[in-house]
């Protein structure tokens, strides 16, 4: 059974410490820090009563757009909908807490989220060089209204 449920940025964090993409990752208090006295949306993907996959979201610059920051499935349930259905339910909730678009940064290194995020109606809108190709940072944008 697929359960996608409103968690705690610790949670995700958890789901996230066994992402290969996400080693190492930085202190609870850092990323605690990030979101502090900002709206925010937490989402966590169970499977069977397991935490497989979350999602983290907030007001990062207070223009209208939700910035979607951190996220992932664990790779024993990828290919199940899992990000299709946080991020379903992303959008939902920005629309309704008056958020006109989203936007996400990636690095180019990361084909599947990039395919994941063209799919589902995000387009490119900045490509920043860094050292190697694989590196370069790539910002998304999906407009809701």
């Amino acid at each position: 059974m697929i359960e996608i449920i409103e968690g705690s940025l610790p949670d995700a964090l958890q789901v996230l410490g066994k992402l290969p993409e996400f080693d190492p990752l930085l202190s609870t208090e850092h990323y605690l820090e990030r979101v502090k006295n900002k709206q925010q949306l937490t989402l966590l993907a169970k499977v069977n009563g397991e935490l497989a996959g979350c999602k983290v979201a907030y007001d990062r610059d207070n223009d209208g757009m939700l910035y979607s920051w951190l996220g992932g499935v664990a790779p024993q349930h990828r290919k199940k909908g899992l990000a299709r259905r946080m991020a379903d339910y992303q959008e939902s909730w920005a629309l309704k807490n008056g958020y006109r678009g989203i936007r996400f940064k990636t690095l180019n290194r990361h084909k599947a989220m990039l395919t994941f995020a063209i799919n589902n109606g995000f387009q490119i809108s900045q490509v920043k060089p860094k050292d190697e190709l694989e590196n370069y940072r790539i910002t998304l944008i999906k407009h809701l209204l």
